[in-house]
């Protein structure tokens, strides 16, 4: 009797049906924003530096819609409106092929942006996004990060790496940090020293105000790194830091732990991603 063929590693799970809904959700609320892109009816201010339109709710409403009628079981956690537990907890392929008395499927979670950048969007910078991830436990599984403006859709699948406009891409490794252009967004307070030091150490700095859209953009090398050490929500990052993670990015927080937390859901988070071999470099920078 021949022996059994050596045991393949097993392949990544195929989120094939949450890939196409949030990407059909983002594209919708894209559409929707587009359609009222500079006329805006509403502005109210949630607080002295944010704003939030009329466009922001009926967004997260669309997508909100899309996700409970194709994933009802699931959790979902939004910016405007902030949790939302499932029907009951759902089961994925993954999950159920796992042999009987292993531990309790980890639960889903949906996580929303649905206008990241509105400060931009309320003033007519067409710099702005729709930002959706699927979080199976506490791992991003699938992220969706549209940019109506520009038509550009980012997206990746945990193992599967990452596309824009449905092409892989990757991030392309310059040798020297100080050939980098990276986004960078540090508090005024505490931090002057460790700015200077960035700034002298890499080739440029910008700050687009979209934290999710500028995280997207280290996935194919259009920011060699992100740095942003305060003000970060899970919502703003879940999908981009996949996206940028498997375009070939190391993605942690400022302290080189992980980078997303959503039994915290509204602590203010830190995120570094850069290409590992530049990636230790700019945590010595902020040290």
């Amino acid at each position: 009797m021949s022996p059994d063929p050596p045991r393949e590693a097993s392949a990544p799970a195929d989120f094939g049906p949450e890939l196409a809904l949030a990407t059909d959700a983002a594209r919708r609320a894209g559409a929707l924003q587009m359609e009222r892109y500079g006329r805006l009816e509403r502005i109210v201010h949630k607080s002295e530096k944010d704003v939030v339109t009329e466009v922001d709710h009926l967004s997260e409403e669309l997508i909100l819609e899309a996700i409970r009628g194709a994933f009802p079981q699931d959790e979902i956690l939004a910016e405007e409106s902030g949790s939302h537990r499932g029907a009951r907890r759902h089961v994925d392929a993954a999950a159920a092929a796992e042999p009987s008395g292993a531990p309790e499927p980890a639960r889903r979670t949906w996580v929303v942006d649905p206008l990241d950048g509105t400060v931009n969007y309320a003033n007519g910078i067409p710099i702005f996004c729709v930002s959706i991830a699927l979080v199976r436990g506490h791992e991003p599984v699938v992220g969706v990060v549209y940019d109506p403006a520009r038509d550009e859709l980012f997206s990746a699948v945990a193992g599967q790496g990452a596309c824009l406009d449905g092409q892989p891409i990757h991030l392309p490794v310059k040798e020297k940090l100080s050939d980098c252009v990276i986004s960078l967004a540090l508090p005024w307070r505490g931090f002057a020293r460790r700015e200077r030091r960035i700034r002298r150490d890499v080739r440029v700095t910008r700050n687009l105000g979209s934290a999710a859209l500028a995280l997207a953009y280290v996935g194919n090398g259009r920011f060699d790194a992100f740095l942003q050490l305060r003000g970060l929500s899970s919502w703003d990052i879940a999908a981009a830091g996949l996206i940028a993670a498997e375009g070939g990015a190391r993605v942690t927080d400022a302290s080189s732990g992980p980078w997303l937390d959503l039994d915290r859901p509204g602590r203010a988070l830190s995120v570094v991603a850069a290409a590992p071999t530049h990636h230790q470099a700019l945590l010595a920078a902020l040290a």
